[in-house]
């Protein structure tokens, strides 16, 4: 393996096959399952030239990856850095964050430079997988991921048959709630108040990345790390915000400590090269309302806890500028609908389940500035 990669060089890579069903053993905790290898350790890394006019700029962000990966790790170099979380034998998902807005969605420079990395850690072009819940939001990313790429997805869309529907969910694993979707299911039916991790993460993936977007959310309060793992890797998520119910604060950590899923995070990455602060996670994320920022910052954290309790503040700070209440007091706007929305499942994540570090004051963050 060369000691770096070129945009040209992972185009040219094989194509890949089908991604198979491989049956795994039950997940057992390791040093990098939640919160990994660095607990509480959060890198902030900005670059000023990331964005222009909204357009991302791919040297910079590459350079904001490599430094983000090397001060994680305290490595002297990127490619020790993706050493020492990935190595030969592993089968990477990422957990992408894709939708048809191009300045909220994952972005070309960001994935394309995590995949060279696990490429120079030694991961096999061939257990590189990327990862969402529907197959339809893979298609906003598909048209410029390279060829040889594998992509999975647990069901082809949203249905109300998919909040129900096991095909592409392991019954082996799930997180239990007494809440149900009404009026289409039961509390005397099991699948309708469980919800199945899909197989991607039980049968196929031995590790996982999460590439969040910095986002507000209604419900949420925002879209980061832990949202982006348990929406994207469960059915039977509406019922947590159906109407007038909102158990974001219970759902997003509950799902988050299923052992098959807390057991194979190995990393967290926020993009926060542009940002969201109102009006999430769709309706009004388009830069004319106002809303999405150049903030030009990316976050790095295995303990994505402490990650997402960054990028909460930093959300909430964007905000502030914007005349907006904090996402744990703002109530329904004209833009987000909830009277009450729940960025306290971040904290729910640490103090209840100890998936990470919420505290501000245990947080050791990193703040760097390139540029």
């Amino acid at each position: 393996m060369s000691s770096s990669i070129t945009r040209r060089d992972l185009l040219k890579l094989p194509i890949a096959a089908a991604v198979p069903a491989l049956i795994l053993p039950a997940s057992a905790a390791t040093p990098y399952s939640m919160p990994g290898l660095f607990p509480s350790r959060v890198v902030a890394v900005k670059h000023s030239g990331a964005s222009v006019n909204m357009a991302y700029q791919t040297a910079p962000i590459q350079n904001i990856i490599r430094r983000g990966m090397m001060e994680l790790t305290g490595q002297s170099n990127y490619i020790a850095a993706w050493r020492t979380l990935f190595q030969p034998g592993d089968t990477v998902g990422i957990k992408v964050n894709p939708c048809w807005i191009p300045a909220v969605t994952t972005s070309p420079a960001c994935l394309l430079e995590i995949l060279s990395g696990l490429l120079l850690a030694g991961v096999s072009p061939s257990n590189i997988i990327i990862y969402e819940r529907y197959e339809y939001l893979l298609s906003f990313i598909k048209g410029w991921l390279p060829a040889w790429v594998k992509t999975t997805f647990a069901t082809p869309g949203y249905y109300v048959d998919d909040q129900r529907s096991m095909v592409g969910y392991d019954p082996s694993a799930y997180f239990e709630s007494a809440l149900f979707l009404k009026p289409f299911e039961s509390p005397s039916v099991p699948a309708d108040t469980r919800s199945y991790l899909a197989q991607f993460v039980t049968r196929q993936a031995t590790k996982i990345i999460s590439l969040a977007s910095l986002k507000d959310h209604q419900a949420a309060g925002v879209t980061l790390n832990l949202k982006n793992l348990t929406a994207g890797c469960v059915n039977n998520w509406n019922r947590f915000h159906d109407g007038p119910v909102n158990d974001m604060v219970g759902a997003i950590p509950g799902v988050a400590a299923v052992p098959a899923l807390r057991n194979k995070v190995v990393l967290g990455i926020i993009d926060g090269v542009h940002c969201l602060c109102d009006g999430g996670p769709l309706n009004y994320a388009d830069p004319k309302y106002g809303f999405v920022t150049e903030l030009n910052t990316m976050y790095f954290a295995t303990d994505i806890v402490a990650c997402d309790r960054v990028g909460w503040l930093a959300i909430n700070a964007e905000r502030a500028k914007k005349g907006l209440l904090p996402e744990e007091t703002a109530g329904a706007d004209g833009y987000d609908v909830f009277p009450v929305r729940q960025p306290q499942h971040i904290t729910v994540a640490g103090e209840q389940y100890g998936l990470g570090e919420w505290r501000d004051d245990h947080i050791d963050l990193h703040q760097i500035t390139l540029a």
